[in-house]
């Protein structure tokens, strides 16, 4: 297999404390607070005309609500040309079943920001949130204490609180489970540009627990730093914890995200306790009126005892609006683990188990009316190992695990989805 790897740093909208990908919808979304791809219209100067008469003053607008509730709903139907036996959609993340109808995400979400208090809470149900808590870690209990595991929290897409405090600027401090702020990409479709989330999304965090402070520099940029259990854990699977500093700047077309992530992430292995370095990059640039950018980098590394086991990524895509209810957009990424030192393997494979994994995607969006949004996405998966299922799948999935035996698979898939 050959790989084109472009790179491209780009930009795109950001929010503190976390930098999170948005669309060009300006409606609450559930992850963040969304804010336009396109500018905003320009202020029209002052007229020269002669003046008009006075008229009585309008009503002052209405306070915004220190209380906002926000919910989605998103389901699709997606055909794989393997036709796998299983109907698995393997190394997919949110969109992995096959051939049948699914509810991927129900979400309701809810915002308060009352006297320098803030919080969110996220409550989610579908096979998105499944997917999401398959690695938290599983904890054992006591006649006193229940088992932790991802059928504990799954329900919960985010949790926190927090408190500005008046200080400069104002520094936010929270605390909870927070969307993971590696890469641009939202867990729910509404807020990426395509239906599928990329390969590097489905490979880092999705969620974090700990707590973080975000102060503004200046207008245009912001820092966070953070402490957390880890990478996809409500409850620590070690007693080390995991630290992260990030930089965000956000213009009226350019946004862009600097952010480093480290942190013991594997629990009593035989390759020592290596600690996990992330240095993620990406940005969206608005080119035009009409035409987005999306560009991400990332790589780390861990020093195990055996040797260094390090992983290269990145993702290119772009978005064209062609008429107002109708945008199109492609995306191409790609992640390379070495997890082999002079031939031998290091240690089990970080993210998959092939060394290279990327796709090629094309998303068509119709925008019927407002707050709905109709999608097809074509998209190729391509792998240098078997990584995917097509036809007779070997395996039962209960007493012995599915057998890949595909190196590539092609869907198309059809979705649907609304939100207030």
């Amino acid at each position: 297999m050959s790989w084109i790897v472009v790179a491209l740093i780009s930009a795109s909208p950001t929010q503190a404390p976390d930098v999170t990908l948005a669309l060009l919808d300006e409606e609450l979304a559930p992850a963040a607070a969304p804010a336009e791809l396109e500018p905003p219209p320009l202020e029209q100067a002052p007229s020269a005309a002669a003046p008009t008469p006075a008229t009585p003053a309008a009503p002052a607008a209405p306070s915004p609500s220190p209380f906002v509730i926000s919910g989605l709903a998103e389901a699709y139907y997606q055909w794989n040309f393997g036709q796998p036996s299983n109907g698995i959609t393997n190394g997919r993340g949110f969109d992995n079943r096959a051939n049948t109808f699914t509810l991927s995400s129900a979400l309701i979400d809810a915002k308060f920001d009352v006297s320098g208090f803030v919080g969110e809470l996220g409550l989610q149900l579908g096979s998105a949130s499944v997917t999401s808590y398959l690695a938290e870690p599983v904890q054992p209990g006591t006649s006193w204490v229940a088992p932790s595991g991802g059928d504990l929290w799954r329900i919960i897409q985010q949790a926190h609180v927090g408190y500005r405090i008046p200080l400069g600027r104002g520094l936010l401090v929270e605390a909870g489970v927070f969307l993971s702020p590696v890469g641009p990409e939202a867990p729910v479709s509404k807020d990426n540009w395509n239906l599928s989330r990329s390969t590097l999304f489905f490979a880092l965090p999705f969620y974090h627990t700990g707590a973080r402070a975000t102060y503004a520099l200046t207008p245009q940029l912001s820092a966070t730093a953070a402490v957390y259990n880890g990478w996809n854990t409500v409850v620590d699977n070690n007693p080390e914890k995991s630290v992260s500093v990030s930089l965000g700047w956000q213009s009226e077309r350019l946004t862009a995200s600097l952010l480093y992530f480290g942190g013991v992430e594997r629990s009593g292995t035989d390759i020592g306790r290596p600690w996990r370095h992330l240095f993620d990059a990406w940005g969206q640039w608005q080119a035009t009126d009409r035409v987005a950018l999306l560009g991400q980098a990332n790589v780390g590394f861990e020093q195990t005892a055996v040797g260094l086991q390090p992983w290269v990524s990145t993702a290119v895509s772009t978005r064209v609006k062609v008429l107002d209810w109708l945008f199109v957009s492609g995306r191409a990424d790609v992640l390379h683990e070495g997890d082999f030192v002079n031939g031998e393997l290091v240690a089990a494979p970080i993210f998959f188990p092939a060394t290279t994994v990327g796709s090629l995607t094309a998303t068509v969006d119709v925008r019927p009316v407002e707050h709905v949004a109709l999608r097809v996405e074509y998209r190729r998966d391509q792998a240098s190992a078997a990584l995917y299922f097509s036809g007779a799948v070997e395996g039962d999935g209960t007493s012995t695990p599915f057998v890949p035996n595909r190196s590539s698979q092609d869907t198309i898939t059809f979705a649907a989805m609304g939100w207030f």
